[in-house]
């Protein structure tokens, strides 16, 4: 029975063992393969980050040239935009001459007066009465005069006749007739002075135009010290548009400058106008030249007063340097453009002008002839190679 027992185990073992050896042979080979898989994997990933390491060895040996370009001399029409503001053509204060009473008004503000059309008409007693007294004694030399005339012609006619009057005589009528026309002269011109006077107590319009201001009223008593006009009187069918020109735009004001301008009153409607006159000079305080342009009103659609956003057609006396404005760099080291001379950067302090479109004026050491960098940045030091 033992012998039987020893037997079995012997079978069972000898099947055991080639299936044993079989689990050996076939882990071992998974392995092998799982291993080559993974060093084929990190080769290939070795060869993938050589082959990009050249990639970008290749780019960064074969890198972008830079662009120029060259100053541009031209001498464009550019637009610039100004506030300006619209003016009477003719203003003017009514004051009184003389002191007296305020005997009667014609005109109340928004009238339209014409040029000598009666305003308001003062009352005072004492001119009037001057003026008589001034007449009266104008009338008086008058007549003295005309005595001295009439002796001095008898005296004359009479003295053709050898001896019938003395010389003396003759001359002495000859002198007071002088005195008396002198006389006659100076009372007249005291007269025309006192009427004068009497012309003043009526007011009248300077000029064709809208009252635009009354402050006084009938009873009112009104003098030549007086500090309140009686009116305020425009001329508003023709308008002074007055606009400030900054310095560095103050020769670029000619001629044939034109301007168009709207009103915040009168929404979508454009108004054009030509420069009439040109101050030429530059005021210290507002650093600024003004212009006027005169703009015709005759609708009264404008009623002056107001303020204008107006845009200038500019141009330059003279031809002026133009770049992109990518090619001006402004930092806080200044504002400069990078140009390349002799092989090497070199940086340009300019100075920044108006701008049009894509294009910037620049004022500073250039040529027609430099390269200039079309894209300037402040990481291209000067000196240095591009």
């Amino acid at each position: 029975m033992k012998s039987i027992s020893l037997k079995n185990y012997k079978y069972t073992l000898l099947l055991f063992v080639p299936m044993f050896l079989a689990a050996c042979s076939s882990g071992s080979s998974k392995a092998d393969g799982g291993k080559a898989g993974i060093e084929k994997k990190g080769a290939n990933q070795a060869s993938g980050k050589g082959d990009g390491a050249g990639k970008e060895g290749g780019s960064g040996a074969h890198g972008k040239e830079p662009d120029f370009v060259k100053p541009v001399l031209e001498q464009p029409v550019y637009q610039l935009s100004l506030p300006g503001e619209l003016k009477p053509y003719e203003e003017v204060l009514v004051y009184p001459k003389v002191k007296g009473f305020v005997k009667k008004i014609f005109v109340d503000r928004g009238s339209k007066v014409k040029k000598g059309q009666l305003l308001a008409v003062l009352e005072a007693p004492e001119i009037a009465q001057r003026y008589l007294s001034a007449k009266s004694d104008e009338r008086k030399s008058y007549e003295d005069y005309l005595y001295s005339r009439q002796s001095y012609d008898r005296l004359k006619r009479a003295a053709a006749k050898s001896g019938a009057v003395a010389a003396i005589e003759l001359d002495k009528a000859w002198s007071k007739l002088r005195s008396d026309s002198a006389a006659y002269a100076a009372i007249k011109s005291n007269t025309l002075v006192s009427d004068q006077l009497q012309q003043y107590l009526n007011l009248r319009a300077p000029f064709d135009g809208t009252v635009m201001d009354k402050n006084v009223s009938v009873g009112a008593l009104v003098g030549e010290n007086s500090t309140i006009p009686l009116f305020s009187i425009v001329q508003n069918d023709r308008l002074r548009l007055t606009v400030a020109i900054p310095e560095k735009h103050s020769r670029a004001v000619s001629k044939e400058t034109k301007a168009s301008f709207t009103v915040s009153a009168l929404p979508g409607k454009v108004f054009h106008a030509s420069l009439s006159r040109n101050a030429a000079f530059l005021q210290q305080k507002l650093r600024s030249v003004t212009a006027e342009f005169d703009v015709a009103n005759k609708e009264g659609q404008l009623g002056g007063g107001e303020y204008a956003q107006v845009n200038l057609d500019m141009r330059r006396p003279e031809p002026t340097f133009w770049l992109p404005a990518s090619a001006v760099v402004q930092a806080q080291s200044g504002v400069f453009i990078l140009k390349l001379q002799d092989q090497v950067i070199k940086r340009v302090p300019v100075m920044i002008g108006t701008r049009k479109g894509a294009s910037m004026e620049v004022f500073g050491d250039l040529n027609v002839n430099d390269q200039v960098f079309k894209k300037g940045t402040e990481e291209l030091k000067e000196g240095e190679k591009p």
